[in-house]
């Protein structure tokens, strides 16, 4: 049984201390709800307090709901893991692997040895990066935009930063596995989501398109300046996405998500409805990625990110989506447990050896926030414990 007045003032703390403007928490075995707890403002200046319902912005925390649609279309024979992905979508076809600049700081591009799959778009292998985190990627979106102006419908086709299964880097990989998922259902994302995924667990608020009722219940965004001061930016209706972001697009709440990995925790089913068979959730969580470890984060956005990694300390791989621990982390959190973020400091983990799934949103940038991960530790401690 959790502590749960032990847990509201973990959270009360977070608040408390400045750095947390808002957060809602919740944990769950495959069971049911174990732990659901709200602390702060989802919106300061109107006074309005944060809500088990409150949308946030979850960014990367929608790679794990794609990579369960291509999972499925995998099951059905439409996808598969391990051919050339540039059979679906001919245009990964035209990549080049980026090996620097020269003198004059033109890129230096050559074709990239095997060709991209599934697999290693799912597992962060396939070579493609995030300018955040990568310096080459970073200068070449600096000095050379103009090479990536393309079909806006369509995710950005960057150069490599290496050859397909070389190397492990947190990338764009997700992206383009969502636009197989509507070559090859017919499907916009959104529609096949809502269709395959977000109808059958009841995941309601769970959108790439955000409806205007939801927009009342929409968190504020809040930033740090180079000062350290805490400012919100103004809630607006988003404007709709020219296409939808297998890799950052979607908007949920906690409840919603929660419902989410409960069914991963239980092997692709929850409450009578089966999504994913066990032998895809199992794969969704092995280890893809062989000795190549998730490594920490460089940043070269500051104002999107900080520098560090989660679970520091613990060895770590990746699966088809998410994050997997190699070991016992402190908190309590099981070896072959898995996981991962948003870019507004959202996060969650499941736990299959010791059966326990955990959520825990704010809105806050940059990305590895210092005070929401003391709280997310603290949190994830209080319910092992």
């Amino acid at each position: 049984m959790i502590a749960r007045e032990a847990v509201d003032r973990l959270l009360q703390r977070g608040v408390e201390g400045g750095g947390v403007p808002g957060v809602v928490a919740m944990a769950a075995s495959p069971e049911g709800m174990l732990y659901a707890g709200v602390c702060g403002s989802r919106r300061r200046d109107a006074g309005e307090p944060m809500t088990v319902d409150t949308v946030f912005r979850i960014a990367s925390m929608t790679k794990a709901v794609a990579s369960v649609a291509a999972m499925q279309l995998v099951e059905q024979g439409t996808l598969a893991l391990d051919v050339p992905a540039s059979t679906y979508a001919p245009r990964l076809a035209e990549v080049q692997v980026l090996e620097g600049f020269d003198a004059a700081g033109a890129p230096r591009m050559r074709p990239p040895r095997r060709p991209i799959t599934l697999r290693h778009l799912l597992s962060h292998t396939s070579g493609f990066v995030y300018p955040v985190w990568n310096e080459d990627a970073n200068r070449y979106q600096r000095d050379h935009a103009a090479r990536l102006v393309d079909d806006p419908s369509k995710p950005v086709l960057r150069p490599l930063a290496f050859d397909p299964g070389e190397r492990w880097e947190y990338g764009i990989g997700i992206d383009w596995a969502g636009h197989l998922v509507e070559i090859a259902s017919g499907l916009s994302l959104d529609a096949y989501v809502q269709r395959y995924i977000c109808g059958p667990l009841g995941m309601r608020d769970t959108t790439f398109v955000l409806r205007q009722e939801q927009l009342t219940r929409l968190a504020e965004l809040h930033r740090y300046s180079d000062d350290g001061v805490l400012t919100a930016d103004p809630v607006t209706m988003p404007a709709p996405p020219t296409f939808h972001n297998g890799g950052g697009g979607l908007f949920s709440t906690a409840t919603d998500y929660l419902r989410f990995t409960r069914m991963v925790l239980r092997g692709g089913e929850l409450d009578g409805e089966r999504v994913l068979s066990k032998a895809s959730v199992d794969e969704l969580g092995r280890n893809q990625t062989g000795d190549l470890r998730v490594t920490p984060f460089v940043t070269y956005s500051p104002g999107f990110s900080r520098g560090g990694e989660l679970l520091g300390g613990v060895p770590k791989t990746w699966g088809l989506g998410y994050m997997r621990s190699e070991a016992d982390a402190p908190t309590g959190r099981g070896a072959g447990s898995v996981a991962w973020a948003g870019l507004y400091n959202t996060y969650y983990w499941i736990d299959p050896r010791r059966a326990i799934t955990g959520v825990l949103m704010t809105q806050v940038l940059p990305f590895l926030d210092p005070h929401v991960l003391a709280l997310l530790d603290a949190f994830e401690t209080a319910v092992y414990a």
